[in-house]
């Protein structure tokens, strides 16, 4: 048996991943244990539970595997610096010293993080390289082209590369300081969203605006050629010397402050968000098309945090030139753990590679679960009333009625998701045709902005019936598609002229809670034998009500990580307006509770200990 151990770390999103003899056995993020969302620390509780899923103990592994190159990425620092000084000596300041006491000796850090029982050694992949591994050997392809986009690893900003077999080569690579990424990031950060953080919620605000400003982009911020490299005007930015993304003269070409988070949301700022957001597009059609062109591939394998742009992958899916598209579901910077455990596997020791569909994925469940004891154990240490169902089909069919009568679900079962999209495992539901529930799932579940659409889970089968798919599935949420043209409403003249945030006011289609004002939704297909009990409910629900899908979003509030243990799920089923919490079996209704007090801790340290993570 051979096991190789995946992490990413110390920058953004730390995770691990385990694979062991070739299959994905674990992988998770450290913040749905930290519960601190992007957790950038050192992945000590995520390696604790890949290990435990393998009954390994850190003296078992045999590779250990990072995702970049520090010493590389703080070459890029240091010259990045020397480039603008001293103008950039207040963000290099703040920078250096956690280089110096840690990202600089990660050997020393990793070995401690392992409790000194890993003597053996430690291998790092450069950040593209990591991205494409994740890209391409989970795919169900042989051979593919492979694109990674995203903000910047250590100088790579973008590559492009071919995949055969067991093996990965990168052909391509755009550098830093230019970027798609980041391009994306000074926009969501000059919109009023966090950075590392806001971008889907630019890319949700986008279909809200017109791109007015798209050939100011083009013409003034960038020049943009035929394969989509580009080069940035660094003018118009502060990313490399500053501590804020966007500079003077872009606030002046644009003709007003950077919004400030929580203010009021002007019609401009959702035009930029239209803007860049088509740009972009722009930008991913034409490096797919000069992939194809160089690689001469059928199928295209996308990987970094710019392939989370779903409505792009989307477009590349229907107006690029490969055949079939897949894309890794944790794209961002967590995927690299599982991007460099691979990369070992497979390029560095040689092992035969076997496809298969749909994907070496395992539905992206690679997570924790809990058992039907801890559940119970749990749900009685803290008085919980609950009613539990001998069945999945029993639970399916009452589950399904729950849903038909509009209550808003917190559905919790099996494996944890990997990666950003919660894929039933972790997820809120609700009922797709009804004309309230993306309000109230936003405002009085989420906790957050009005204007963030919600995507449909479907089975899988009827998916092309009611979204502009091509005949592709979408098993993990990461293709934007239009509703089809006989779900769509006729709209009155009025509701056709509405601007900005009144769109979201009109019904445009006979599914409104997934229908996005530009009439798209980012569909998640739900196939057999991958998370059955969910699979159940969806049939369940269209046996009763005629519609294949519901509401799925991610089960959580804002600011907060997806839940992982049924503790996490209870606590947020009890902070806000969900009428059921399902873990497992056991149905949990609001109007049967206590009023929420904190847990108690003897009974959680005891709960926790039937899986000690904490």
């Amino acid at each position: 048996m051979t096991t190789v151990l995946g992490l990413s770390a110390f920058y953004h999103d730390s995770a691990a991943a385990l694979v062991v003899d070739g299959q994905v056995v674990a992988a998770a993020q450290e913040e749905r244990f930290t519960r601190r969302k992007h957790d950038p620390n050192f992945p000590g509780r995520a390696i604790e539970y890949c290990l435990q899923q393998a009954g390994l103990s850190a003296s078992e592994i045999d590779y250990v595997g990072f995702y970049d190159k520090p010493f590389m990425k703080f070459e890029r620092l240091l010259e990045t610096y020397l480039s603008y000084a001293p103008s950039g000596f207040s963000s290099f300041s703040k920078a250096i010293p956690l280089w110096l006491r840690q990202k600089l000796h990660l050997p020393r850090e990793i070995r401690k993080g392992l409790g000194r029982q890993y003597k053996k050694r430690i291998v790092f992949t450069e950040h593209h390289e990591s991205h494409a591994a994740s890209a391409f050997f989970p795919s169900p392809f042989e051979n593919a082209a492979i694109v990674t986009l995203d903000g910047v690893g250590e100088w790579a900003t973008a590559s492009i590369g071919i995949g055969e077999g067991n093996n990965i080569r990168l052909t391509h690579e755009l550098h830093f300081p230019h970027s798609l990424g980041l391009l994306y990031s000074a926009f969501t950060y000059y919109c009023g969203f966090r950075v590392n953080s806001g971008e889907y919620k630019l890319m949700g605000l986008a279909p809200y605006g017109e791109p007015v400003y798209a050939d100011l982009i083009r013409e003034h911020l960038m020049d943009i050629k035929a394969d989509g490299s580009f080069r940035l005007d660094m003018s118009y930015f502060n990313y490399c010397q500053g501590l804020t993304m966007t500079s003077k003269k872009f606030h002046k070409l644009f003709g007003m402050p950077p919004r400030k988070l929580e203010g009021a949301m002007d019609q401009k700022y959702m035009d930029l968000a239209a803007s860049v957001q088509l740009v972009t597009e722009e930008i991913m059609l034409k490096v797919a098309e000069f992939a194809h062109e160089v690689t001469q591939q059928d199928n295209l394998c996308l990987a970094g945090g710019v392939a989370l742009n779903c409505v792009g992958n989307g477009r590349i899916l229907r107006e690029g030139p490969f055949r079939d598209l897949w894309v890794q579901p944790a794209s961002g910077d967590a995927g690299g753990a599982l991007g460099v455990a691979q990369f070992i596997w497979f390029q560095l020791l040689d092992n035969q590679r076997h496809v298969a569909r749909p994907d070496l994925q395992n539905g992206s469940l690679l997570g924790p679960e809990y058992s039907s004891e801890v559940v119970r154990t749990f749900l009685d240490q803290q008085g919980v009333r609950y009613l539990e169902y001998p069945d999945d089909n029993q639970l399916a069919d009452n589950v399904s009625m729950l849903l038909e009568s509009g209550k808003v679900i917190g559905w919790m079962q099996g494996r944890m998701e990997f990666g950003p999209r919660a894929l039933g495992a972790r997820s809120i539901l609700g009922d797709a045709r009804s004309r309230e529930m993306q309000a109230t799932i936003n405002l009085k579940i989420k906790f957050r902005e009005s204007f963030r659409p919600f995507a449909p889970a479907v089975l899988e089968e009827h998916a092309n019936d009611y979204f502009e798919l091509n005949g592709k599935t979408s098993p993990y949420m990461l293709l934007v598609a239009p509703v089809k043209d006989d779900h769509r409403l006729h709209l009155s003249a009025e509701d056709s002229a509405r601007k900005g945030v009144e769109k979201r006011e009109v019904t445009r289609s006979t599914l409104p809670a997934i229908t996005h004002v530009d009439y798209s939704a980012r569909v998640q297909t739900v196939a057999n034998g991958v998370n059955t009990r969910f699979r159940k409910l969806l049939e369940a629900f269209y046996q009763s009500s005629g519609s294949p899908m519901v509401v799925n979003t991610s089960f959580n509030i804002r600011g907060e990580p997806i839940v992982c243990t049924p503790a996490d799920a209870y606590r947020c089923f009890m902070g806000t307006n969900m009428d059921v919490l399902v873990v497992d079996r056991f149905v949990i209704k609001k109007e049967e509770q206590s009023e929420l007090t904190d847990l108690n801790l003897d009974s959680q340290q005891k709960y926790m200990s039937q899986f000690p993570l904490d």
